[in-house]
């Protein structure tokens, strides 16, 4: 059977050949460029191992050369044709956000903690939470209008990438500050972490908003789009798996409850993240290319679109309503969740690292089933709806729950952990169809969006955080449960109905017809 194939292949590729070098009115056939040579190579290869069928017809309009285009450029032949992406390509982009996602997995879930176990009062952990969420909320501001106006995204990655690496491990650690000045009070301890919290979210600000400006410069291909942002979303997953896993290999060897044996747990979970995402962030500066077609649009528009032109848009604020209000359903529930499951349910430490496993685990699956789907804007809508009405089910089941009921957690997770990729792939497409062809805008649309969902999600924690142990909360329903059910549900309710009301348009060149990645 596959011999059969590759006769096939071989077949029409002889076929197309001849028919191209009547065409071009060259006797032995097309001279090829360096795209077609390593087209002709390899595509027979890539046919049997992936199963592609190609048309001649498709195949003809992906060979046959562009004027306005360098020869042999073909990252910039498939952006201009909004041709779908090759895997290689796309796996690459999703690698390239590993180091932001695994130390952020470790942010969310395991900093208030840290700062809880080595002495901290909830409120103070809290601002040091919240002064990293509001450094990231305005880096992304302006580093989105410096990325407009220079470009070169692939050395504003590796800055930030580099600021990250150098600053994580003093976030969960000693205090630097504190070793300096030659005290540990409570009030130093937090000036100390906040310094480095802000340092660390600059950096990851950076990383993020160059990281998903590129989408739009990549390619115009709608589906293509939704397919990098799904690789990004997967290898999400599998940062924060790796994490977990990270984090249990740690507490199996250091168990003591000691604050000095708490800052060598965390000291190690830190080093080893940061490995694990630098290993990632090679692999992308590697395998993809500085995007070329802002560049070449920069130079058919010479004016740069001002921040008035998405001012002005509708479906501007509603996107920034939905992409924040599903960053905060995700962020607060993930921040809180270890607090609730040993605080609330009474089940065991374990318990820390395997129900954010299932819930990432089950994301993971979701999001590598999105990537065959053929996205247009009506199915963004639905399926990011069918992902806001399963956090509210889950997110009131959650809520409710009993500590007699603990084991029930499990299945909840399970909804979440689709819930979650459900929607975050969505949100994070529907900036895509935001920007649209309007390149030289695109990181100003990331930045401000993102200076939202920083500014937001460090709000909501802190006043959380504030009011835990209040006497006013209700003796059954504790700030814990209302911050990983009653307000995550709240906030997937809300966005639902933003989503209903929007009007995406499909803005592609070609239908979307094509497969997800080619």
């Amino acid at each position: 059977m596959m011999a059969q194939m590759r006769l096939e292949v071989v077949k029409k590729r002889t076929m197309l050949r001849r028919k191209l070098g009547e065409e071009g009115g060259d006797e032995e056939g097309i001279k090829p460029t360096n795209f077609h040579a390593i087209m002709w190579n390899i595509s027979c290869l890539f046919d049997s191992i992936l199963h592609i069928n190609w048309s001649d017809e498709r195949w003809l309009h992906r060979a046959t050369p562009r004027p306005d285009l360098t020869v042999g450029d073909a990252s910039s032949e498939e952006a201009q044709n909004g041709i779908p992406l090759g895997r290689l390509t796309a796996l690459s982009y999703g690698a390239g956000h590993m180091l932001n996602d695994i130390t952020s997995a470790c942010w969310f879930t395991y900093l208030l903690l840290f700062l809880t176990d080595i002495g901290l009062s909830p409120r103070d952990a809290a601002i040091v939470m919240l002064s990293g969420q509001i450094a990231d909320a305005f880096a992304t501001v302006f580093v989105g209008e410096l990325i407009d106006r220079f470009g070169h995204f692939k050395l504003w990655h590796a800055g930030g990438s580099f600021l990250v690496a150098v600053s994580f491990s003093s976030v969960f650690g000693s205090c630097l500050f504190c070793k300096i000045i030659g005290s540990n009070s409570p009030t130093l301890q937090t000036i100390g972490y906040s310094i480095f919290a802000a340092i660390f979210n600059v950096g990851w600000a950076v990383t993020q908003v160059s990281h998903m400006s590129m989408v739009n410069c990549i390619t115009l291909d709608p589906t293509s789009r939704v397919a990098l942002a799904s690789c990004r979303n997967a290898f999400t997953m599998v940062a924060n798996l790796s994490l977990y896993a990270v984090a249990l290999c740690v507490f199996s060897v250091y168990n003591s409850r000691a604050s000095a044996d708490i800052k060598i747990q965390y000291r190690w979970i830190a080093y080893l993240s940061i490995f694990i995402g630098c290993f990632f962030v090679v692999l992308f500066l590697v395998g993809v290319k500085e995007p070329r077609l802002k560049q070449e649009i920069q130079c058919k528009k010479i004016s740069r679109l001002s921040w008035a032109h998405w001012f002005k848009k509708i479906l501007y604020y509603q996107v920034a309503l939905v992409y924040t209000l599903t960053r905060l359903v995700t962020n607060v529930s993930q921040a809180l969740l270890a607090f609730y499951v040993t605080n609330e349910l009474g089940m065991s430490d374990s318990s820390k690292a395997l129900v954010p496993a299932i819930i990432y685990i089950c994301s993971l699956l979701v999001s590598v089933i999105l990537q065959e789907i053929r996205w247009s804007g009506w199915r963004l809508k639905f399926f990011f709806t069918a992902g806001a009405i399963l956090w509210v089910f889950s997110g009131a089941g959650i809520f409710v729950l009993p500590p007699s009921k603990h084991n029930y957690i499990y299945i909840l997770s399970i909804i979440v952990g689709a819930a979650n990729a459900l929607m975050t792939v969505t949100g994070i497409s529907m900036e895509s169809t935001l920007v649209g062809e309007d390149l030289n805008g695109c990181a100003f649309v990331y930045g401000s969006l993102s200076f939202l969902d920083k500014l937001s999600c460090g709000l909501a924690l802190y006043a959380l955080e504030s009011y835990e142990g209040s006497s006013d909360v209700s003796v059954n329903y504790s700030i814990t449960r209302y911050g990983v059910g009653a307000v995550p549900a709240a906030c997937a309710l809300l966005s639902a109905v933003v989503t209903y009301t929007m009007k995406l348009t499909d803005s592609s060149s070609i239908p979307l017809v094509e497969p997800l990645i080619a």
